[in-house]
């Protein structure tokens, strides 16, 4: 009989929704996967089962199908078990919100995408970790949306994952978000006064307000800055590999004029104000007082299109 090697066997861990939304892109992907490698299909109805089949995986690599959320979930529970550096995800994007797995370069085709899973190469990217052990892979974004914005957006994805209700505490823990404001109050935000410390140094404090602030792992590469091989930084020049720092943008508030937006590439980044909230990839979060993310360079893999 003959050995199969341990690249070959594929573990994939399909969301609910993405069988249920876009069963035809589901099936494509199996059959892809299927035939070029021994593939064991768990079929996850909430959280709790999907944590369980990633922590049973033993030598299979992962592979999840389905959307930005499923990928933020896969690395979030890799993450607090302390196993994403031994072993690279893959994911077959399916549904609405794949800006993040694009982002990424993920192909977002399910043949495509599948192929990369076969096919690819792994790549090592920086994440920011906070100190509640939430992760940013792509970016993050303070204010988030408006309260009317953020209410529908939560309602239309427990409506379309009816065993969300059940787990929001489990998805809400990723990062540590407390209880949300009411819906109703959120008219468009205005300047906010907050102070950004990077690495230590204050780069704008609560006396100036500001319109916004956006943190991308990476430095000044793509987002998630590409470091080559686990544990080995690229320079933050080079093809745009990660430099094991964040690009940090203030955008100040403007009067008359508009003021030049500051900038920033940091390792530690504290953000701290009056119950401010923020959107890390696919999650709000918040209200919190103050919060730091930290670089954590070439932390997780990713397979890609070679």
């Amino acid at each position: 009989m003959t050995e199969v090697a341990v690249s070959d066997q594929l573990l994939l861990v399909i969301d609910p929704v993405a069988r249920r939304k876009d069963g035809e892109s589901v099936r494509i992907a199996k059959d892809v996967l299927s035939g070029g490698a021994t593939t064991k299909v768990c079929l996850p109805d909430g959280p709790e089962e999907f944590a369980r089949a990633l922590a049973r995986r033993g030598s299979r690599r992962p592979v999840v199908v389905g959307d930005d959320r499923t990928l933020l979930r896969a690395v979030s529970v890799l993450h607090r078990r302390r196993e994403l550096a031994g072993c690279a995800l893959s994911v077959v994007p399916v549904g609405t919100a794949v800006s993040l797995a694009r982002s990424l370069g993920v192909p977002t085709g399910a043949v495509a995408a599948a192929r990369a899973v076969l096919e690819g190469a792994e790549r090592w990217m920086d994440m920011l970790v906070d100190d509640s052990d939430g992760v940013v892979l792509g970016d993050l974004r303070i204010p988030p949306v408006t309260g009317q914005q953020d209410a529908a957006e939560d309602a239309a994805e427990e409506s379309s994952h009816p065993w969300l209700r059940t787990c929001t505490s489990f998805v809400r823990t990723l990062a540590a978000r407390p209880a949300r404001a009411a819906p109703g109050l959120g008219a468009a935000p205005g300047p906010s006064r907050l102070r950004v410390e990077v690495d230590g140094v204050t780069l704008v404090d609560l006396d100036r307000p500001v319109e916004a602030v956006s943190v991308t792992p990476g430095g000044p590469g793509s987002p998630g800055g590409w470091t080559g091989s686990a544990g080995s930084a690229g320079s933050a020049g080079s093809g745009g590999g990660g430099s094991g720092g964040a690009r940090v943008e203030v955008r100040p508030a403007s009067v008359g004029a508009e003021a030049a937006p500051m900038e920033a590439v940091a390792r530690t980044i504290t953000v701290s104000g009056a119950h401010f909230r923020y959107r890390a990839d696919a999650v709000v979060s918040g209200p919190v007082l103050t919060r730091t993310w930290t670089v954590q360079e070439g932390a997780w893999g990713l397979m890609l299109p070679g």
